[in-house]
């Protein structure tokens, strides 16, 4: 109930938030992945000419960003197939092994197209999963490999998860059903921001996480395997409203230069960079366009 009443309340900010005017505006969710995405195809429209580009970021979750962009708030964002196929057209799961990553894509690329006039544009060349994250020594010591060896542990282990994966249809309840899964208590919901903090701190044994989350590596956490594929491709792609396009075709022609620019790898390096190091997003997001010669 509190869930539906805070979304109710951010849906109102975002109808009350001011229409875009004669610039590009670009959105993006609330955590870090999404300002660097966000700041990334910000940068790269900047510099194919179409002007100066208002940044609105920290929307709260996917059903935000959705609406702010079916209103003409934004005229962009970068979401996740999985995430676009499930929670925002409301389709069902593919069985595991029935739809790869390409199939997925044109999917949603056809639906968008069709109820929205929004373009789902190339892939930005890599994918970012729900991750069931857990303790380097309780990996070690518990035998944890697989999403299947949760299962398996007596007692049961504390979960953490973030408030949108506790309701979405690919997320907590699909999964423990898939798995068999049972927890100790409540699963606690909080920010995503506070999930490794909580997991370090032993106040959670286990989380949902993000395979490109820097904090896993870093802070040794492990990953577990997805060892029944329940979870359906996440190639992040910007959606981009086809009206805009028109209006600044810069927009496509920057979409264009960041297509299969940024590998599961260097998106961990830019998450880590901003949540560890402390550093500028923006910096950041210079520093690798640099590198890749945009």
């Amino acid at each position: 109930m509190k869930a539906a009443v805070v979304l109710l309340a951010l849906l109102a900010l975002v109808a009350c938030a001011p229409p875009r005017s004669g610039h590009i505006v670009i959105g993006a969710k609330n955590f870090t992945e999404q300002v660097v995405l966000g700041e990334l195809l910000a940068q790269e429209i900047e510099a194919s000419g179409a002007g100066k580009v208002e940044r609105r970021f920290w929307l709260a979750g996917s059903y935000l960003c959705q609406q702010a962009l079916i209103s003409d708030r934004i005229d962009g964002y970068v979401e996740y197939t999985g995430t676009a196929l499930t929670a925002i057209l409301k389709q069902p799961l593919p069985k595991p092994g029935t739809c790869d990553e390409a199939c997925v894509h044109a999917e949603v690329a056809r639906l968008y197209q069709q109820r929205y006039a929004v373009r789902v544009e190339p892939g930005l060349g890599f994918e970012n999963t729900f991750a069931m994250v857990v303790r380097g020594n309780d990996a070690q010591r518990l035998g944890l490999k697989t999403i299947s060896d949760v299962a398996k542990v007596s007692p049961p282990m504390r979960l953490g998860v973030g408030y949108e994966f506790a309701e979405r249809p690919d997320g907590l309840r699909g999964l423990s059903a898939a798995y068999g899964l049972k927890f100790d208590g409540t699963p606690r919901t909080m920010e995503l921001g506070l999930l490794y903090r909580a997991l370090a701190s032993k106040q959670v044994d286990i989380v949902a996480g993000n395979s490109t989350d820097g904090a896993i590596k870093a802070q040794g956490f492990v990953a577990l395997e997805d060892d029944r594929h329940y979870f359906p491709p996440y190639e992040a792609v910007p959606l981009m409203r086809e009206d805009s396009l028109k209006r600044w075709p810069q927009i496509g022609v920057a979409m264009d230069r960041l297509a299969g620019k940024v590998s599961d790898d260097e998106m961990r390096a830019m998450n880590l960079a901003v949540d560890l190091e402390h550093r500028d997003v923006a910096e950041v997001v210079r520093e690798f366009r640099a590198r890749k010669g945009l």
